[in-house]
C-alpha cells in the first residue's frame, strides 16, 4: 500500500464519517459531476431518483439556502461535504447564526490547511536554497542578510507558481504531474525532521528521550520507503508509476507520450527523495553512534535559552 493511498484513506475515513450525516440522495447530490445530474435541482433529483435515493429539489434548494450557497449541486472533491457534515454536527451542538457559519468555517479550515502547507513549504525551500547558495557566496548563505532573503524566497515562490501555472494551462502539466508525489514527499519530509530532531537529542545528552523520536522514525521510515518502493516498481498499473507508463505506452492514444513522461518523472523523483531520506538517517544514525560511544564530542549550534523579561 503507497503512502498516497495510506493519505487517501485517512483523508477518505474523515470524509466518510462527517459525510455520513448527510442523506444519500444529498450526497449523490453534492458528488456526481454535473454531466450525469444536468444543472438544476429538478434533473438531479430525477436522475438520483433513478439510483433508488428519493430527494426533492425543494431539499436541495434550501439545503444550499442554509449553507449560504446558490447551489450545492456536484460540488465534488469531497471539500464540500465535509464542510456541510460538520455544519451540520456543530450546528446542533453550538448556537450561532446558522448552518452557514459552520459551512465556511470548514471551508475556510480547509482552505488554511493548505496556504500553512505552502507556507512551511516555501520557508524551507527558503532556508535549503540559502545553504546551497552559501557555498557559492558567502553571504548568500546568511538567513539573516536581507538581499538573501529576497532572492532566495523569489526564486522559491517562482519555483512552484510555475508548476501551479502550468497546472492551469495544461490539464496533464505543472502541478498535475507531480501531486501523486505529495504523500510520498510530505512523510519523507516527516521522517527527516524525525531524524534531526534525535541528532539534537543526542547532542543536548538527552539520549534518554530519544526514544521519543526513534520510535515513529523507525515506523514512518519503514512505512514510507516501503510504499514509495511499490509505487515505483509495483508490476499493477494501477499502483506502480513505471507499469502505469508501460501500460499508457502499449495502449497509445493521444496524450500518451505525455502521461507516460509524467510517470516517469514521478518514478525519479520518488527515488530520488528516497535515496536522500535514506543518507540523512544513516548520516544521523552514525552521528548518534558516534556521540554516544564518546567518539566525538556532544556539540550543539542552537541559539542558548535565554528567560524571558515578560511579566509572569
Amino acid at each position: 500500500m503507497t503512502t498516497r493511498r495510506l493519505r487517501s484513506i485517512s483523508r477518505s475515513l474523515a470524509i466518510i464519517t462527517v459525510a455520513a450525516t448527510l442523506e444519500p440522495g444529498i450526497y449523490f447530490a453534492m458528488n456526481v459531476g454535473p454531466a450525469t445530474l444536468g444543472g438544476s435541482s429538478e434533473t438531479a433529483a430525477a436522475a438520483i431518483a433513478q439510483w433508488g435515493f428519493v430527494v426533492t429539489p425543494g431539499q436541495l434548494d434550501a439545503l444550499a439556502a442554509q449553507m449560504g450557497e446558490s447551489t450545492l449541486l456536484s460540488r465534488t472533491g469531497g471539500a464540500p461535504s465535509l464542510a456541510v457534515g460538520m455544519a451540520g454536527i456543530l450546528g446542533s451542538v453550538f448556537t450561532g447564526p446558522g448552518l452557514a457559519l459552520w459551512y465556511h468555517f470548514a471551508i475556510m479550515f480547509e482552505a488554511v490547511f493548505i496556504l500553512t502547507t505552502i507556507d512551511a513549504g516555501t520557508r524551507v525551500g527558503r532556508f535549503m536554497l540559502q545553504e546551497l547558495l552559501g557555498h557559492v557566496y558567502a553571504p548568500l548563505g546568511r538567513t539573516s542578510w536581507y538581499p538573501s532573503i529576497f532572492v532566495s524566497s523569489v526564486l522559491v515562490v517562482l519555483a512552484w507558481g510555475y508548476f501551479l501555472y502550468q497546472g492551469v494551462i495544461d490539464p496533464l502539466g505543472g502541478i498535475n504531474s507531480l501531486w501523486p508525489l505529495f504523500g510520498i514527499a510530505n512523510q519523507l519530509l516527516a521522517a527527516i525532521a524525525l531524524a534531526v530532531a534525535t541528532v539534537v537529542l543526542v547532542k543536548m545528552n538527552r539520549t534518554r528521550y530519544a526514544w521519543v523520536t526513534v520510535v515513529p522514525l523507525a515506523w514512518l521510515a519503514a512505512a514510507t520507503l516501503t510504499a514509495g518502493w511499490q509505487k515505483v516498481f509495483s508490476p499493477d498499473p494501477a499502483l506502480g508509476f513505471l507499469a502505469h507508463a508501460n501500460s499508457i505506452a502499449a495502449a497509445g492514444g493521444a496524450n500518451a507520450a505525455r502521461l507516460v513522461f509524467n510517470d516517469r518523472v514521478d518514478a525519479a523523483l520518488a527515488l530520488f527523495f528516497m535515496a536522500i531520506v535514506v543518507v540523512i538517517i544513516v548520516a544521523s544514525a552514525r552521528e548518534c553512534w558516534l556521540i554516544v560511544a564518546g567518539r566525538k564530542p556532544a556539540r550543539v549550534h542552537e541559539a542558548p535559552y535565554v528567560e524571558s523579561t515578560l511579566p509572569a
